[in-house]
């Protein structure tokens, strides 16, 4: 877990992506070389801060988002959300701004209208549109890992142990996810176009609800707020009970991903959300359990073999 342990602790608040990204590249160029089959690393200006790694003749593509929930400095003190984090008091936040790094702590403030607002206290001004996010603080147990940012920084976790032993597929670490979904079309027609990769796999993670519980395997999703195509998602599921994968077959009214902007976009292809479930969802406690991790990154292993 040292390396997940490094990617929560790396700021990347939606349209803050380039530190995490830079990560991301250095990495892959310095691990790359032990990996089974070494990437092509697309790190381009013109897909801003995503990064795109091309390995073998790709027929699928893992979409890993990179960017986290958090806050903007407003006028007097106030916080607007990135996102959708948790509306809490007294919660730890980190950032930077023209006077360099800075602590800061949430305030829930309530006017005499019974109106609530959320603030900040530290010991200094800041400054106005200053991103603000959770502060590290990693745990792990022979069960569980809970920290900030699980979401999506296991996703990425994921995407990253999956390209070791990766001979043919493509990865596209992407961003905006959190906050409008902004660059997943335009990689998926750059890889629609010039490799014809037509399936997608979603490397998020998910929810604990009454039907997805911790240690009942990787979610599955058959639907959030948008729906996979039913025989992409049957070919997933058939090839998850063939090889014994645990899995749990998610079926919600609500939520979305990186697999949304898919299916709107302008290309016909297929994608499925498959995820790891956690609790304390967009909380500085995100919580999954460990055994739900090993069925996530089993199940990608065998996908990107299969499909």
């Amino acid at each position: 877990m040292k390396l997940l342990k490094e990617l929560t602790a790396i700021r990347g608040v939606s349209s803050d992506e380039s530190t995490i990204a830079s990560f991301i590249a250095n990495y892959c160029k310095k691990n790359g070389k032990n990996w089974k089959v070494q990437p092509t690393i697309i790190f381009e200006d013109k897909f801003q801060d995503c990064l795109i790694l091309i390995f073998g003749n790709p027929r699928t593509a893992i979409y890993a988002h990179t960017d986290t929930i958090g806050y903007s400095v407003a006028y007097n003190n106030k916080l607007i959300k990135v996102g959708g984090p948790k509306i809490e008091d007294g919660i730890s936040l980190v950032g930077a701004d023209s006077n360099g790094e800075l602590t800061a702590e949430t305030h829930l403030f309530e006017n005499m209208d019974g109106n609530k607002y959320l603030h900040f206290v530290c010991d200094r001004d800041v400054d106005r549109g200053t991103l603000l996010s959770y502060a590290p603080n990693f745990k792990e147990t022979e069960v569980y890992v809970q920290s900030p940012y699980l979401d999506n920084r296991l996703g990425v976790w994921n995407a990253l142990k999956v390209a070791e032993t990766l001979e043919n597929g493509a990865i596209v670490f992407s961003t905006y996810e959190e906050h409008g979904g902004n660059s997943v079309d335009f990689c998926a027609k750059y890889l629609f176009d010039t490799f014809g990769v037509r399936q997608a796999l979603i490397s998020d993670i998910t929810w604990v609800t009454d039907g997805v519980i911790h240690g009942g395997g990787v979610a599955i999703s058959a639907r959030d707020s948008c729906v996979p195509r039913r025989k992409y998602l049957d070919k997933i599921t058939s090839l998850a009970m063939e090889h014994n994968i645990p899995f749990q077959l998610e079926v919600e009214s609500a939520g979305g991903s990186d697999g949304g902007v898919l299916q709107k976009g302008g290309n016909l292809i297929d994608w499925c959300f498959i995820g790891a479930p956690e609790d304390h969802v967009h909380s500085p406690k995100e919580l999954v359990y460990k055994s739900d991790i090993d069925s996530m990154l089993a199940m990608y292993q065998l996908l990107m073999k299969e499909l």
